[in-house]
């Protein structure tokens, strides 16, 4: 069965990698690309052809279903995927391979010479003699959500046993800013009484603590003038942005911190003679740090603009998503139901403090605690992404565990 199994998840996940799905930061439309319109209209008719009910695709490019329960009473689950893969500047076409890692360097593209070097990625090396998928090297994997979109479409062929409702969600543009999942509708297309996301990580990783994010910007307006006649006049906005940078403490910055540990993190920059925007990402786990970093951004925009007053500086910050812990409450059912599935499967957990979001972040600001497990896969947002196909059994294994003990609980 779990040679079958594997065939079965990797054969779907192919099918999926071959429709282009990128989201795209710069788009102010949902979804933000077409592209994703045309992999939620696969699913929805995947989801007709295996007979479940109210499947329903919207002009957002949301895809939500209903598989009817067997088990009168039983607690109705939800299972929560994106449809979107990243852009990171590679190509948004993917081509999948399975090779067989024997413990020594991939070749990924011989024609480009791309290649997984395993003193780089030794990430790799707990899953010598495994199968593996990887991309050609040109672009990252797509694991990153369709192998957990593979998941829970061939869990919905497959489930037969007794287990209560089983309501799915397929949602757009998680990579920027969990767009679709802050869209979907709890009341009506997505009501159950617990739920998961199925996203990310290593064989094993259970996430139910992620960062609360927000995003920043902030823009200076500085004075032109011909530097001929530019003492006493000419203000730069440009030296007014490295300014602004320069009162931050460098440690706390992505590239120096890990667990626990928040950041901000300047990471674009557009600027001229007149005027400069600088974008910076706010992360913490503890919401006291949260909104400390957020208040030294105001500070330190009062003390700029004080600095430098011919000119102006104008800061906005919008949160984006919140720690899916900040939603735990009495009911910890989603949490324990994991814990219980990998016992089940035999995966020992690895809970994890995810530094980034998911869309259960996103479902548990609005009240509904929806922590994720993982896909199996690693190196995500790279050209090195790759899934062990035995962890991606695994994953499929610990999302069927779910439904069927949800309905004993």
């Amino acid at each position: 069965m779990t040679d079958q199994l594997a065939r079965q998840l990797t054969r779907r996940f192919y099918r999926y990698l071959a429709v282009s799905s990128q989201s795209d930061v710069k788009s102010t439309t949902l979804p933000s690309t077409p592209s994703q319109h045309a992999m939620a209209e696969l699913l929805a008719q995947e989801l007709r052809d295996l007979g479940l009910q109210d499947v329903v695709i919207d002009r957002h490019a949301t895809v939500t279903a209903v598989k009817p329960g067997t088990v009168s009473g039983a607690p109705r689950v939800g299972f929560i995927t994106h449809i979107d893969t990243v852009d990171v500047g590679l190509s948004p076409d993917i081509h999948p391979q399975t090779l067989t890692f024997t413990g020594e360097d991939l070749c990924l593209n011989p024609e480009r010479d791309i290649w997984l070097r395993v003193d780089a990625h030794p990430e790799i090396l707990p899953y010598v003699g495994q199968e593996i998928v990887f991309s050609d090297g040109t672009s990252v994997l797509g694991a990153d959500n369709k192998a957990a979109v593979s998941v829970v479409m061939t869990l919905l062929e497959n489930l037969h046993g007794e287990h209560g409702d089983v309501v799915v969600a397929f949602v757009p543009d998680e990579e920027i800013g969990l767009r679709g999942a802050k869209a979907l509708d709890l009341e009506t297309r997505f009501n159950v009484d617990f739920a998961w996301t199925i996203d990310c990580c290593e064989l094993g990783e259970v996430v139910y603590e992620c960062f609360n994010g927000a995003s920043a910007e902030i823009t200076f307006t500085g004075v032109p003038a011909h530097p001929m006649s530019g003492k006493g006049v000419l203000v730069n906005p440009l030296l007014m942005a490295h300014d602004f940078i320069a009162r931050f403490d460098r440690q706390a910055t992505p590239e120096h911190t890990e667990g626990r540990e928040g950041y901000i993190w300047f990471n674009d920059m557009q600027a001229n003679a007149s005027r400069a925007v600088l974008k910076a990402s706010i992360r913490d786990f503890d919401l006291k740090g949260f909104d400390a970093k957020k208040q030294q951004l105001i500070e330190v925009a009062d003390a700029i603009a004080a600095q430098y007053p011919t000119g102006h500086v104008a800061l906005t910050i919008n949160d984006i998503y919140s720690n899916i812990s900040n939603a735990l409450g009495e009911d910890r059912r989603a949490i324990d139901l994991i814990f219980a599935a990998l016992a089940q499967v035999g995966v020992e957990p690895k809970v994890i403090p995810m530094r980034g979001g998911t869309d259960g972040s996103a479902l548990s600001a609005k009240g509904l605690l929806t922590p994720n497990f993982f896909t199996g896969a690693h190196n995500f947002h790279s050209r090195f992404e790759f899934l062990p196909i035995p962890s991606f059994v695994k994953s499929y294994e610990v999302a069927e565990a779910l439904c069927y003990l949800a309905a004993k609980k």
